[in-house]
């Protein structure tokens, strides 16, 4: 539906150019220890994603801002909505950050990625062509 869009690439965790192979070697998040591994490259269209040593660096001011929206959110909806206590909404804050460390880490790395690499259709397009 979204393919062909930054959000589908930072959704799915899908190759930011082509959208045809996951970036991760274990899509699972929560397999903490296989957190961080990537393929080199694209299989499909050859993208290299670590496009410079420490490329991923920058995903940790990412990471921090998502950290902080979620932190907001949390507070904002135990607070005001269903009417916790200011310590309850910090609990809150806390049990949400803790949960989900794994998928803020990789979606982090997501949108990074997606802010120097393109959706190319033609490569996806040509890919397929000559796979046929």
């Amino acid at each position: 539906m979204f393919k062909g869009s930054k959000i589908y690439s930072i959704i799915t965790g899908a190759c930011p150019v082509c959208h045809n192979e996951n970036m991760y070697k274990e899509k699972n998040p929560y397999r903490l220890k296989k957190i961080y591994d990537m393929y080199e490259a694209c299989g499909h269209c050859g993208t290299k994603y670590k496009i410079e040593p420490s490329f991923f660096y920058g995903a940790m001011y990412v990471s921090y801002a998502l950290g902080v929206a979620f932190a907001v959110a949390t507070f904002i909806i135990s607070y005001f909505f269903i009417g916790a206590s200011k310590v309850t909404s910090f609990i809150a804050i806390i049990v949400v950050l803790t949960a989900l460390m794994p998928v803020i880490m990789r979606l982090s790395r997501n949108i990074w990625i997606n802010l120097f690499l393109n959706y190319d259709k033609e490569k996806d397009v040509n890919r397929n062509h000559e796979n046929a």
